[in-house]
């Protein structure tokens, strides 16, 4: 494992001239141990703690990059602790864990993960996305200083320089994985897109078997909260093929 010296001194992964920090809550810790020493390895900084208050604390004196949850802890679990960060903020937010259910996923999703990774997992894939994650946040940070141009499906408005998606006149709550999601599909309303195509923006990464579920999960989510915010905007599923985002038709 590097030391603070060496990974202070470590060019890789910087933003503004800051090495960027992520806050690691696993209550085992041989997975705390690897997955710190793998970040450490590509120049993070990282801190590491084996239950939520432990984590919270820390949260609270200094705001991390990206913070990794597991969902099984004692105490308070990674959903709840999940919950509370995504109230207090948009930091990037990955859930690690064991039980890898569809509804396990949508509920991961449902409280503001941007990511679900279960266990067992290769390090390799675990840095990927750390990195992907990452890429997305910058990405959308770039591309909300160069343009407030917004787009509308029927009631449903997304306003990307703002960050902003709205249901009429009420603001409609989304995680930076829905946003980007949604914009996605509004840039490109009434068009099919593709799984594939939804993975690599979204995502960052390949269509491997394991990450086929993520934009199923993402679908059923969405069209939930589109329904309970009576938005007349609908995410159809093109079978064998992806989605498409139209308008719903009105009851006469």
């Amino acid at each position: 494992m590097l030391s603070k010296e060496n990974v202070n001194s470590y060019c890789g992964n910087k933003e503004n001239g800051m090495q960027k920090l992520i806050y690691i809550a696993d209550d085992e810790e041989n997975i705390r141990l690897m997955m710190q020493t793998f970040l450490e390895s590509e120049g993070y900084l990282v801190r590491t703690f084996e239950n939520g208050r432990g984590i919270r604390q820390a949260a609270a004196k200094k705001k991390p990059d990206m913070i990794i949850l597991d969902i099984m802890m004692p105490g308070e679990d990674g959903l709840s602790l999940c919950t509370f960060f995504r109230k207090e903020s948009g930091i990037p937010i990955i859930i690690v864990s064991a039980k890898d259910s569809p509804l396990d996923r949508v509920t991961g999703f449902t409280l503001g993960g941007d990511d679900y990774i279960t266990k067992p997992f290769l390090p390799l894939e675990f840095l990927a996305r750390v990195k992907a994650l990452f890429r997305r946040v910058e990405l959308s940070s770039r591309e909300g200083t160069v343009s407030r141009e917004g787009f509308q499906c029927g009631n449903l408005s997304l306003y990307p320089g703002e960050r902003r998606v709205m249901v009429g006149d009420e603001a409609f709550p989304a995680t930076r994985t829905e946003f980007d999601f949604l914009q996605y599909l509004m840039e490109r309303k009434e068009m099919a897109v593709s799984k594939e195509e939804i993975l690599k923006y979204v995502w960052q990464c390949c269509c491997a078997k394991e990450e086929q579920r993520m934009p199923d999960d993402l679908m059923k989510r969405l069209r939930k909260k589109l329904k309970n915010a009576q938005s007349t905007a609908r995410v159809e599923t093109v079978w064998g093929y992806g989605y498409r985002l139209t308008e719903r038709q009105q009851k006469i």
